[in-house]
């Protein structure tokens, strides 16, 4: 039996899984220079890969061995991300310690990835909830604490009664404010939590944004908005008997319009005014800042604060929609000219004042209807009318005592307490006389004690040996920090780790950081923008400034990719509906799996997963493998003379094959790349079926496939690489290179215009049986004329008609010149006529195979002249017959 008769994918691809490990393949030196670094967001270890992540990882691998075959040093490292409450959610359920089942599930998912074929390099594998890692965590907690970046503070925050913790403001999503994770609606508390300093660093995240051009628009802008620098002015108005109240506004220059003030429910204030008023206090408490809803709802509180430009006072409401923690928690209402305020405004009729005018004069603005909410001219506001909006807000902070220039931000500090057990302690030590003590660096880490199931609450306080301890500074009784950390902190700088796993005195190498950060090509899901990268992006600015690393961001390019949909819907474990790699692979191959996730759409694109579509790229890889097996065992019969214009299509299509799918992996862009290497297999399967093929054109036309194919199929790519007598992996093979500089492009997108033009000639025609094609390549001088018309200004046919030979075509000439003329914004350099000629011949073949009928390519002079005056450049004449 032939081999190409038995494609055994299971056997094949085994065989070099474990070739590929055994010879180290995808090993990276410590002492490469400036490796390529591909990196995909390291999973959460949650049991089973299901054909999402294996899409994720695909996009890495696939690339990275791209980088490889093209000679570079890669570093493909992966890890796991095993720190956070579904484990310990897990464990509560199956009455099992987190440590275990988490353990247990990389386990899983490692020989998936492995069955898979990634190729990683599996000596840098990192584990965060490994206290060889989380140490680490540890540490930099102490160096932001020593710098002033990590403080203990009380305050309101995101309380998540599901999952029993605080979240910080990035965990909260959606208008109706659930959890990131559960869904559960978030709800506020006081409590005394750990935060780092985030909003140290706002105006330089920023900032930073402009820099980052590799990253997707989408995330630049969700991260903008969420940072959400805002200028404006801080200016005070007086409550009698409370004093000074600071308010923060963009739209100082509307201070004339102010009809109301509002306090936030957690205001100081209002939690004065309430003291010595029950029926006030219960009217504020039915006040929920979170609650799912648009209606604005307020309490007059029976106070007023004075406008402290005006004198005059006004009402002084306590309103949901402020909130302590944005701004200063409170606001000069001003409806006339805000929508959130005429809103409020209408509903509990307050005056709504005109003060700001457009521009041009148009009386139309209806301000009972809507706020007018634009810069413009100042009306109604005494000595200031008549000045522009920018211009007034300048002067007023300056006439205004208690006013200042202020810049204010979305942004606020990261809350990384968490009341939960799996995660990383927060090395302090509480002790009555020292206060909050840093454990010192020798005693790191503070490991986690034994896992103690609790139904509620944080296990860890159960756990009386772990928290009763030592001062480190007094020797006194004193009590651990029970709270663990966001697990963020975890994700925040792994990929320096993976640079020095094994490390024992830093968290990693300096030098080699230098060297290999930042982290080349990052790939990961959109649901991170304002999560994970963002807090990547602060950690490393702040390592930058402690001086442990030169780079400031850490990711040069970012690719977030789609999702792989099961009848239209994302895959979900815990829904039962996804498809398993194990079952596809077992049945079709990783091959196969791999192929068809990275063919059916770009990287950001989402898809549908379809039996159909793993078949047929299950059908595509037997035939390469065929196709390839058939050559070497002499199924395929050749000739060594190689001068027909077949041959020379076939070669120059090779050529062109490697140009075009060499650009689509540059470009990340491997559909188009995949979409080439398929047709050249198609177009040798081809070539073999039309003629007895030149031996080096189609042994060399396979080589190529084999290689362009190769970062996507991986191991069939090996079998077929070594059938062809090749030495060594096709993993670490030169990747192929075009034997000639000529940009195929035009001539290919000629030849497939043609076929297009004749397939409708016959359609519209209504031609069952072509028997003769004739294709008339237009004239030398219509190809002067174009080039005339392209470097023509606006007299397109005078220009034509100057040129002295043109003017001899008469009216012919005189014809085309007003074609050109009207298409002359779209006008394109064609092909010179010579070219055009040889490129059409060259592809004659490929008209008879799929006409059935005899071709013939001709100049325009040796067409009839009925035919050939049709013909313009880039467009032949076609007459069928």
């Amino acid at each position: 039996m032939s081999r190409q008769d038995t494609y055994d994918h299971t056997a094949i691809e085994q065989t070099w899984q474990a070739r590929w490990d055994e010879a180290g393949v995808y090993r990276t030196p410590n002492d490469a220079t400036d490796p390529a670094y591909v990196l995909a967001m390291f999973p959460y270890p949650s049991g089973q890969l299901h054909m999402g992540h294996v899409r994720n990882y695909t996009i890495t691998d696939a690339y990275a061995r791209y980088l490889r075959m093209q000679g570079e040093d890669v570093l493909h490292p992966m890890g796991w991300d095993s720190f956070g409450m579904p484990a310990e959610n897990a464990a509560i359920e199956r009455e099992s310690d987190p440590r275990e089942w988490t353990m247990d599930c990389i386990d899983t998912m490692r020989d998936q990835m492995r069955s898979v074929g990634l190729g990683y390099d599996w000596e840098r594998e990192v584990t965060t909830c490994d206290p060889d890692y989380y140490r680490w965590n540890q540490w930099f907690f102490k160096r932001f604490y020593e710098e002033g970046l990590a403080e203990q503070k009380g305050g309101e925050v995101n309380w998540c009664p599901s999952c029993e913790t605080v979240l910080a403001n990035e965990q909260v999503e959606g208008e109706d404010e659930h959890c990131w994770r559960c869904g559960t609606p978030v709800e506020s508390r006081t409590l005394d939590q750990w935060f780092l300093s985030i909003t140290e660093y706002a105006d330089e995240l920023l900032d930073g944004i402009d820099g980052l051009d590799g990253w997707p628009d989408s995330v630049r802008g969700m991260q903008r908005n969420w940072i959400g620098r805002q200028e404006g002015a801080r200016v005070e108005f007086e409550i009698p008997g409370f004093g000074g109240i600071e308010a923060f506004t963009t739209r100082l220059d509307t201070i004339h319009g102010a009809t109301f003030f509002a306090l936030a429910p957690g205001h100081e204030v209002t939690r004065e005014l309430i003291a010595d008023d029950p029926e006030l206090e219960t009217q504020v408490e039915t006040l929920d800042p979170d609650a799912d809803s648009e209606e604005k709802r307020g309490v007059f509180t029976g106070e007023h604060a004075v406008n402290p430009l005006t004198g005059e006072e006004i009402p002084v409401y306590v309103a949901d929609f402020v909130l302590s923690d944005v701004g200063t928690g409170a606001l000069m209402g001003v409806p006339g000219h805000d929508d959130r305020d005429h809103e409020f405004a209408s509903e509990y009729d307050i005056e709504i004042r005109q003060v700001v005018a457009p521009a041009d004069g148009d009386e139309s603005v209806e301000i009972e209807e809507g706020a007018y909410t634009e810069d413009g001219v100042l009306v109604n506001s005494g000595d200031y009318d008549g000045l522009e909006s920018r211009t007034a807000r300048d002067r007023l902070v300056d006439a205004i005592e208690s006013a200042s220039h202020h810049t204010q931000y979305r942004l606020r500090d990261w809350l990384i307490s968490r009341q939960r057990y799996w995660g990383t302690p927060i090395p302090i030590v509480h002790c009555e006389e020292c206060g909050a003590v840093p454990v010192p660096d020798e005693d790191l880490p503070v490991e986690l004690p034994e896992f103690v199931p609790t139904p509620t609450g944080n296990p860890i306080e159960e756990v009386e040996s772990f928290v009763r301890t030592e001062c480190p500074d007094c020797g006194g009784p004193a009590e651990r920090e029970t709270d663990t950390m966001d697990t963020f902190m975890d994700s925040s700088w792994y990929f320096l780790r993976f640079i020095s796993p094994d490390l024992d005195d830093a968290p990693f190498d300096t030098d080699r950081a230098n060297d290999w950060m930042p982290v080349d090509e990052y790939v990961g899901g959109i649901e991170h923008a304002v999560l994970h990268l963002l807090y990547a992006r602060f950690f490393t600015r702040a390592l930058s400034d402690m001086g442990m690393v030169d780079v400031e961001e850490p990711f040069d390019n970012l690719t977030n990719h789609g999702m792989v949909l099961l009848e239209n819907r994302a895959m979900s474990k815990s829904q039962n509906h996804v498809v398993s790699p194990d079952e596809i692979i077992a049945e079709y191959g990783a091959d196969t799996a791999r192929l068809f996730m990275m063919s059916v759409a770009g990287p950001e694109t989402d898809f549908n997963w379809t039996d159909r579509g793993v078949r047929s790229n299950n059908e595509f890889v037997r035939r390469l493998y065929a196709t390839v097996t058939a050559f070497v065992e002499g199924g395929t019969e050749t000739v060594e003379a190689g001068d027909r214009p077949i041959d020379e299509y076939v070669a120059r299509e090779t050529d062109a094959t490697v140009m075009a799918a060499t650009a689509g992996y540059d470009g990340f862009r491997f559909d188009e790349a995949l979409r080439e290497a398929r047709a050249l297999v198609t177009l040798l399967r081809q070539y073999r079926e039309r003629v007895t093929p030149n031996a080096s054109t189609f042994e060399r036309g396979l080589r190529v496939a084999v290689r362009l194919l190769a970062p996507v199929v991986p191991h069939v790519a090996e079998e077929c690489w070594e059938a062809l007598g090749e030495e060594g992996f096709v993993a670490e093979a030169d990747w192929p290179v075009a034997e000639s500089d000529v940009d195929y492009a035009a001539e290919r997108q000629l030849v497939e215009n043609t076929r297009e033009d004749v397939r409708h000639i016959v359609d519209v025609a209504d031609i069952e049986d072509p028997e003769e094609i004739e294709v008339v390549v237009a004239p030398a001088w219509k190809h002067r004329a174009l080039d005339i018309a392209i470097e023509a200004d606006d007299d397109v046919v005078g220009s034509v008609m100057r040129d002295e030979a043109l003017r001899t075509r008469g009216e012919a000439a005189a014809d085309y010149a007003k074609d050109l003329a009207a298409s002359h914004q779209s006008l394109t350099e064609a092909l010179a006529p010579e070219t055009e000629l040889a490129a059409l011949r060259r592809a004659t073949w490929l008209f008879e195979r799929e006409f059935d009928a005899d071709v013939t390519i001709v100049p325009a002079d040796d067409a009839d002249e009925s035919v050939a005056k049709k013909a313009t450049p880039g467009r032949p004449a076609i007459q069928i017959d």
